[in-house]
C-alpha cells in the first residue's frame, strides 16, 4: 500500500474531483487508518476494523469517482456493486456473497497485472525467440548464403524495433475457453473448461494467422502465464482483498425503508430482507471463493445513495451501526461546473479537445462560452432532474455534434465562443429563459 498522508490523498483526489472536501477528508482518513493498522502488533491489529462510510448526495456529484480514484491511488482491489441487484435468499437475484467473490477476482487481476509487468522483459524475449523460429525459414529461402546466426540476430533486432509489425505469420496459440454458466435455484456457478484442460496439462491450441504485432502481444501474454506462479498470485490476491479491499455499494438508499408512516409489508419487507442479507458481509464473516476462503472483517465498505425519498435512518439499525461515518456531498454550483470543465487532469474540455484533435479539429473555448455552458448545466439541473456533472456531458455532446460529424482529418481551428454556444444550444437557452418567467 502506498504511504500517502491524509492531506496527500486529498491533494491527489483534488486533481480529478471538484469540491466535496468533507467526503475527501473522510475517505482519506479511512485509507490512512489502514496503513496505521498495518503497523500495529498482531493482537491489536485484529481488534481494529475499518470505519465504513455512507456518502449521501445527488447523482453525478462524485461519490463513485471518489471511491474509484481512492482505490486506484493506493493500487487496492475494489469493486462497485448496486444494492438493487441483490435480493433476499429464496428470490431470483444475485447472492450477496458475490460482491466478495467479485472483489477477489478484481484482486487477482490486479496482482497478475503487476506480475506481468515484472516478467515482461523475460516474456518479451521468449516471444521474440518463438517468432524468430517462425520467420527464420522464410529468411533462409530469401537469403540462403547468409549464416543462420546472422539471420537470427537480424530478425531478433527487427522484431524488437517493430520493423516486422505488419508482416503476417502463422503461429500456434492457446484457445480461449468460455466458461459455462450453470444455474440452480437462482444461484449461478461457472465452470471454465480451459481451467480443467490446464489442470490436466492439455490446454487446447489452434493455429492462427496474425500480424507480427498481434502475435507478439499474444505470445507475451502466453509466456507470462507460463512464468507466473498461480498459487503465489492467488495467495497474494486473497491477502490484498482481505486486508486492503474496498467494496463500493451504490444505490443503498433503494433498499432502505420508505420512511416514517410506511407500511411494514410489501416492498419494505423485501428491502429489509436485502439489508439483513448484506449485514453479515459488512459485520465480518468468511466467504468461500474458488481461490480459497476470505474474511470480510477488514474490507472497507463505502455505501452511497441519493436518499431523496428515504433517509439513512431508514436503514435497519444494525446496518446503520456498521457505517459509523455518514458524509453529505453538496450539489454542484455554477462555479463548480466551470471548474469541472477546465481544472481537473481529466477536465471535460481537455478530453473533448483531445478526441477531436485526432481528426485535425483544434478547439478553443472562450471564457464567456465556458461560463454559458456552466450556466446551462446549472439551470437544467435546477429546473429538471438533477444529474450533477453528467449534465455537462449531454450539453457538450449537443454543442459539438456538428463539429464531431464534420471532422475528417483536415487541420482547422474552431472557436467556441458565446455566439457559437447560443446558436447551437438555442433550444436549451429558450427553455431556461421561459422558466424564469413561470411562477
Amino acid at each position: 500500500m502506498e504511504l500517502f498522508t491524509p492531506k496527500e490523498i486529498v491533494e491527489e483526489l483534488d486533481k480529478y474531483i471538484i469540491g466535496q472536501a468533507e467526503a475527501k477528508r473522510c475517505v482519506a482518513v479511512a485509507l490512512r487508518n489502514r496503513y496505521r493498522r498495518s503497523r500495529l502488533d498482531d493482537a491489536t491489529r485484529e481488534e481494529v476494523t475499518p470505519k465504513n462510510i455512507i456518502m449521501k448526495g445527488p447523482t453525478g456529484v462524485g461519490k463513485t469517482e471518489i471511491a474509484r480514484r481512492l482505490a486506484k491511488l493506493v493500487k487496492a482491489p475494489w469493486v462497485k456493486v448496486e444494492a438493487t441487484k441483490f435480493t433476499e435468499v429464496g428470490y431470483v437475484g444475485r447472492d450477496v456473497e458475490s460482491m466478495v467473490r467479485d472483489l477477489v477476482e478484481a484482486s487477482i487481476r490486479l496482482v497478475k497485472e503487476e506480475r506481468y509487468e515484472e516478467l515482461k522483459p523475460r516474456a518479451t524475449q521468449a516471444a521474440v525467440n518463438a517468432l524468430v523460429k517462425v520467420i527464420l525459414p522464410i529468411r533462409k529461402e530469401l537469403s540462403p548464403d547468409v549464416p543462420e546466426a546472422q539471420l537470427v540476430e537480424a530478425i531478433s533486432e527487427e522484431l524488437t524495433e517493430g520493423k516486422l509489425d505488419e508482416m503476417q505469420v502463422e503461429i500456434e496459440v492457446a484457445e480461449a475457453q468460455k466458461p459455462l454458466q450453470m444455474t440452480q435455484n437462482g444461484q449461478g456457478a461457472e465452470i471454465n473448461l480451459g481451467d480443467i484442460f490446464q489442470q490436466l496439462g492439455k490446454k487446447p491450441k489452434k493455429k492462427r494467422k496474425l500480424y507480427v504485432k498481434d502475435a507478439m502481444r499474444m505470445l507475451i501474454a502466453q509466456e507470462s502465464d507460463k512464468l507466473i506462479d498461480d498459487d503465489s498470485v492467488n495467495a497474494e490476491a486473497l491477502r490484498r482483498a482481505e486486508q486492503e479491499g474496498i467494496i463500493f455499494i451504490d444505490e443503498i438508499d433503494k433498499i432502505a425503508g420508505s420512511g416514517v408512516g410506511s407500511s411494514r409489508g410489501g416492498p419494505d419487507v423485501s428491502r429489509e430482507g436485502v439489508q439483513r442479507d448484506i449485514l453479515p458481509i459488512v459485520e465480518g464473516c468468511t466467504v468461500s471463493t474458488k481461490y480459497g476462503s476470505i474474511r470480510t472483517d477488514f474490507i472497507l465498505f463505502i455505501a452511497a445513495g441519493a436518499f431523496h425519498i428515504s433517509e439513512v435512518k431508514d436503514l435497519i439499525p444494525e446496518l446503520q451501526g456498521r457505517f459509523p461515518v455518514v458524509v453529505t456531498l453538496d450539489s454542484l454550483t455554477r462555479e463548480d461546473f466551470v471548474r469541472i470543465l477546465t481544472e481537473p487532469s481529466n477536465a471535460l474540455l481537455k478530453m473533448y479537445s483531445a478526441l477531436l484533435k485526432v481528426d485535425g479539429a483544434s478547439l478553443k473555448f472562450t471564457r464567456e462560452a465556458i461560463d454559458r455552458i456552466a450556466e446551462l448545466a446549472f439551470y437544467e439541473n435546477t429546473n429538471s432532474e438533477n444529474i450533477g456533472a453528467r449534465r455537462l456531458h449531454s450539453i457538450l455532446e449537443e454543442l459539438l455534434a456538428e463539429v464531431s460529424f464534420e471532422a475528417n482529418g483536415e487541420a482547422r481551428e474552431i472557436l467556441i465562443d458565446l455566439a457559437y454556444v447560443n446558436q447551437h444550444l438555442s433550444r436549451e437557452i429558450t427553455d431556461i429563459d421561459l422558466k424564469r418567467y413561470i411562477i
